[in-house]
């Protein structure tokens, strides 16, 4: 009997044990916990984007350049190899690298002494000859009369015009002697082809020429050439004479498309276009690294954005965002000219003058996020001006 109550008992302390341990379904609902002082998650149109003036622009309505980018580097129009024309020692040099020289002025000349004696020569053989062509008329002419007055034969008469031809060839060769020495004794002079600058310099005083020895490399940069190719889809726009604005060691130039290939090239399928920028003043060097863009047309009134407001979406698409009621708002937009040099883009779509958009990279963006402006100067940021024409460029 006593272990009958023991076991009751014990069964009865175990069922409390049970029901104390256990919940009501209805119990179980309670709130997630939450660290102290954190703020329950909220979605992205929920967040507040912070910009700087410079991160946004209006966008405005403008002229934008249709252009083919060229690049290449920039050669002088002309390079010219001086020779030697004889064989001698050299007696003197009058220009080193670097030096601009006009056309005509003296850059070396030769030991002179054995082709002016050889001029002299020429020139004393040259008299002889007219004196014995002189005498030899004068003789046919005597002749000629006798002849007519019976006192000669005929062939004293043949004799004498065969000696005035024979005079005439002697005084022609004497004259042939002449001009060869009187151009070696030129040649004795180098002189400058064309205005230009003094590249590289080969000789110096003492030595001894052999004929057609390089002398001088003379190079003309009063105009720069650059040879570019361009695709073949892009080359039908190009014509000769279209302008070229160029950037060349942090300075703008302009030049002129002088030629265009009339052939395309099988291997790379691009045309070669040749552009030539004026260099009077010498500013722009001879192998200078230069990129322009060939203007094929010019759009008026055409709506354009900074590149870099420019994102790519899904699927191939692009859009921008503008800021509309302090709220950002996505516009799916259409590209049209793009004009790397100025760093803008043309949109044909999506977009109104007057828009604000945001231009800087300022992280993640998406549809609703409220917008505040640091004003200039300020310590933080205000809301006032976010979705108005009077945003600050």
């Amino acid at each position: 009997m006593l272990i009958r109550l023991f076991r009751l008992g014990t069964l009865a302390a175990a069922l409390f044990a049970a029901g104390a341990c256990s919940k009501d379904p209805k119990d179980a609902k309670a709130a997630p916990a939450t660290r102290a002082g954190e703020a329950p998650p909220v979605g992205r149109g929920g967040q507040t984007l912070t910009l700087a003036p410079s991160d946004i622009d209006t966008v405005t309505s403008t002229s934008i350049a249709d252009g083919v980018p060229v690049t290449g580097i920039l050669r002088p129009i002309e390079s010219i190899d001086v020779r030697a024309r004889l064989e001698g020692d050299v007696s003197s040099v009058a220009v080193r690298e670097g030096q601009y020289v006009r056309a005509g002025a003296l850059l070396a000349s030769f030991d002179a002494n054995e082709m002016q004696s050889a001029a002299q020569s020429a020139i004393a053989d040259r008299s002889s000859a007219q004196t014995d062509l002189q005498t030899a008329v004068w003789n046919l002419e005597q002749t000629q009369e006798l002849f007519k007055a019976g006192a000669v034969p005929e062939r004293d008469v043949r004799a004498a015009q065969q000696g005035v031809s024979s005079a005439r060839a002697r005084l022609a060769a004497a004259e042939s002697r002449l001009r060869s020495a009187s151009n070696t004794s030129r040649d004795t002079r180098v002189i400058a082809p064309v205005s230009g600058t003094i590249e590289k310099r080969f000789v110096e005083r003492g030595e001894h020429l052999s004929r057609g020895a390089q002398m001088f490399t003379l190079v003309r940069n009063d105009i720069l050439e650059l040879a570019a190719a361009v695709p073949e889809r892009r080359a039908s726009v190009i014509r000769q004479g279209q302008p070229v604005e160029f950037i060349a060691n942090g300075l703008s130039f302009t030049g002129r498309v002088a030629r265009v290939s009339a052939t395309i090239d099988p291997t790379s399928r691009a045309v070669t276009v040749y552009v030539q920028v004026p260099n009077g003043n010498g500013t722009l060097k001879g192998g200078t690294f230069a990129t322009g863009t060939v203007i094929a047309r010019t759009i008026a009134n055409a709506i354009v954005v900074p590149i870099s407001a420019v994102r790519q979406g899904v699927q191939g698409t692009t859009r921008v965002y503008k800021i509309v009621d302090k709220k950002v708002e996505e516009a799916e937009v259409k590209l049209g000219v793009r004009d790397d040099r100025a760093g803008v883009i043309e949109i044909t779509s999506g977009l109104q003058p007057g828009d604000v958009i945001i231009t800087g990279n300022v992280g993640a963006l998406g549809k609703g996020m409220k917008v505040d402006i640091l004003v200039p100067g300020g310590r933080g940021a205000r809301g006032g001006a976010a979705g108005g024409a009077n945003v600050p460029r």
